[in-house]
């Protein structure tokens, strides 16, 4: 079974969420930034790498938040969601996007009111709780 990786990173306020380019299916959505586990990475390295491709930033990875399944094309895919601390908030410094056309920081209770990508609000509520959890 195939592994992707959303990535919470939560200011105390806000989730960064990250907006797809627009080709592929999930093109022109937004989502919490991740990606695919490839063979022989952990989700830890599979976090970084993703990060180092899609932003030009080292991540600090911590705990897993929550996971879920899903089907894509007919696949069997689990989603694991995981903490992560940002070098900096990316909007002073601009991060290098490659995947994205657009990050920005949003309150969680704005993210059902964007088009979001399906699998990551199998895990919304669960994230939500975790950031209950944390005040």
């Amino acid at each position: 079974m195939k592994t992707s990786i959303a990535c919470i990173a939560f200011d105390g306020k806000n989730i960064l969420i990250a907006h797809r380019n627009p080709t592929g299916q999930m093109g022109g959505r937004w989502e919490f930034p991740g990606g695919k586990v490839e063979n022989g990475e952990s989700d830890v390295q599979g976090i970084v790498r993703e990060f180092k491709e899609e932003f030009g930033i080292t991540v600090e990875v911590g705990e897993k938040i929550t996971e879920t399944f899903f089907k894509h094309n007919g696949e069997q895919i689990a989603l694991h969601a995981y903490e992560i601390k940002v070098p900096h908030d990316g909007m002073t410094e601009k991060d290098v996007l490659t995947e994205h056309t657009e990050y920005r920081w949003a309150a969680p209770a704005e993210i059902p009111t964007l088009n979001f990508v399906d699998s990551d609000m199998l895990i919304y509520p669960d994230v939500v709780r975790w950031i209950a959890s944390r005040s």
